[in-house]
């Protein structure tokens, strides 16, 4: 059995293989506190718990449209008018099976062989894989605490290639939970498509933003009405294992999605979609803005535990529920830390190698999705690792 040169170039993902390190430590009966996947513990809201278990058991769940149902086309339309004073046609929204069909579904759309494609050093691991599967190339540009790990203007004009067809950006993003500054993002949309380029913007963080109540986090659609947006139900609502997401096109776009989608997979989730119109309800949103409020809560008692363990975090995040800390000072690889911590502290991390090639070595991605018990024993056992090790 051969195997095709595309499965045999793609690379592990680490915060995967770590996460089943750690399972065949519980299974020896070991307490693992697992800080390594980017997962809230919340769950979905309950207007939408309560509106699956009905559906399962009293609804018949057809195939939708490819695009998604109409209705929660609608509603997701409504949430950019409500929470981001944005007026959208549903008909550009495309409802997918997650934000990864998102990202594949406009990979297969505007990735030709050859293509370029920018993104930042560090990113998301799966953005390079889709950009790789259709033939293009990926260019990461390397950024730094300086630039907030984030690109921006001046680096996207110096990194700027014969061939670049694209621009990727996600705000906030993984692994930093850095969000790129609204005068950055809207010059750099119009630098690409002056430039003749696409733009595809991650935002499914977007608004798990680390701002005070009632402040509106801005969409690129506000500088951009041309890029291709990416959202999920999976972090701001809790949903992760209901595999549904979203993105935003321009219309003329609609029918190349529709097709795609029509032979990729068919449609979305009948019985997610239905459920997820219950996701738009006022006390669904209420729930919603105060697990927010936790996230920045647990943000701060990790900013604070990691100082106490000696390990710094060179840039604080704008949003999601993620650190990027700097292992430099230990002498250890980021993959040895991961290893060492895991093995003699029973915690899970994920190494910086998963998102990027420039100093990847150097960081370590904590995630602070998980409840602050599990997060307070954590920081315990890293404080007790360092100072075992004398890194303090």
């Amino acid at each position: 059995m051969k195997y095709s040169q595309r499965a045999q170039a793609i690379s592990p993902f680490f915060a995967m293989a770590f996460g089943e390190k750690a399972a065949r430590l519980e299974a020896q009966g070991k307490h693992v506190v697992k800080l390594n996947l980017g997962e809230p513990d919340f769950g979905a809201p309950p207007d939408v718990l309560t509106a699956m278990q009905e559906l399962a058991g009293s609804a018949p769940l057809p195939y939708t449209s490819a695009l998604g149902l109409p209705e929660l086309r609608a509603a997701i339309a409504g949430f950019y008018q409500s929470a981001h004073h944005i007026e959208l046609d549903p008909q550009r929204i495309v409802v997918t099976a997650g934000a990864s069909a998102a990202l594949l579904l406009l990979a297969a759309a505007f990735v030709d062989e050859g293509d370029k494609v920018v993104m930042a050093d560090p990113s998301y691991p799966c953005n390079r894989q889709f950009i790789k599967a259709f033939g293009g190339q990926v260019q990461l540009v390397p950024t730094q605490a300086d630039s907030h790990f984030q690109l921006n203007s001046a680096l996207l004009k110096q990194h700027w290639q014969r061939g670049t067809r694209g621009l990727m950006l996600a705000t906030p993003s993984n692994p930093t939970g850095t969000a790129v500054a609204p005068e950055e993002l809207a010059a750099m949309c119009e630098f690409a498509r002056n430039k003749g380029a696409w733009r595809i913007v991650d935002e499914i963080y977007l608004n798990l933003h680390h701002g005070a109540a009632g402040t509106t986090p801005q969409t690129a659609l506000a500088f951009d009405d041309e890029a291709l947006v990416i959202n999920s139900f999976s972090k701001y609502f809790g949903m992760t294992g209901w595999r549904l997401g979203w993105c935003v096109v321009p219309e003329r776009a609609v029918d190349v999605m529709e097709r795609l989608a029509q032979n990729y997979y068919i449609c979305p989730s009948t019985l997610a979609q239905k459920a997820a119109l219950q996701c738009f309800t006022p006390s669904s949103i209420a729930v919603c803005e105060s697990r927010r409020a936790t996230l920045i809560s647990r943000k701060n008692l990790v900013l604070a535990g990691l100082q106490k363990c000696g390990l710094p975090v060179p840039v604080h995040p704008d949003g999601a529920f993620y650190v990027y800390i700097d292992v430099s000072l230990t002498g250890m690889s980021a993959m040895t830390f991961c290893e060492r911590v895991l093995q003699e502290a029973h915690v899970a991390l994920t190494p910086g190698n998963d998102f990027g090639e420039f100093q990847g070595e150097q960081y370590v991605r904590l995630s602070f999705a998980s409840a602050e018990a599990e997060l307070e024993e954590g920081l315990q056992r890293l404080k007790l690792f360092m100072h075992a090790n004398q890194y303090r």
